[in-house]
């Protein structure tokens, strides 16, 4: 079987009651130099599930570069997703890496066919970031990202590199 995701892993994200709190701590300690903050980002019924339903919530995110890894801070705001569900069950942490994907579906195909759980998929911004998480903790990692990301979708994660060197 080939493997699920075989891209680069382009994101470590933590979940957060307190993204001033991380933010700071990546900053003062970690030389994290400055963070692009997306603040009440909506994830509606239209273009987002969870656990198999259509999902309805909100996060703020922040974003920053550690060389060329993207380094994600999401606070949940309102609605139940797999942030609020890690939080409920393990608190604040490191909650996901990410691994790019040129074929999201055929990516969550593979990783329904080796027996593992997709708890929440998306879009964002019309259609250009599709994404799906699937349930790693008998790996020992709470989840795994896979990603794709449109041409226009990059450009902004350039545009925030720039922002946050």
């Amino acid at each position: 079987m080939p493997p699920v995701a075989s891209g680069p892993i382009i994101q470590v994200a933590w979940v957060v009651r307190d993204l001033d709190a991380l933010e700071a701590l990546l900053t003062d300690q970690f030389g994290v130099r400055s963070w692009v903050r997306m603040d009440g980002i909506r994830f509606g019924p239209d273009a987002c599930t969870y656990r198999g339903a259509p999902a309805d919530f909100t996060a703020d995110i922040s974003l920053s570069y550690a060389g060329d890894l993207q380094l994600e801070i999401i606070r949940p705001v309102a609605g139940e997703s797999i942030y609020t569900e890690f939080l409920d069950a393990a608190g604040p942490g490191l909650h996901h890496v990410c691994f790019e994907t040129d074929d999201l579906d055929r990516a969550v195909a593979g990783a329904e066919a080796a027996g593992l759980e997709v708890v929440q998929r998306g879009s964002m911004a019309g259609g250009l970031m599709e994404f799906a998480y699937v349930e790693a903790a008998a790996a020992g990692a709470p989840y795994v990202e896979l990603a794709w990301l449109s041409p226009e979708i990059r450009a902004f994660y350039d545009d925030v590199k720039a922002k946050t060197r």
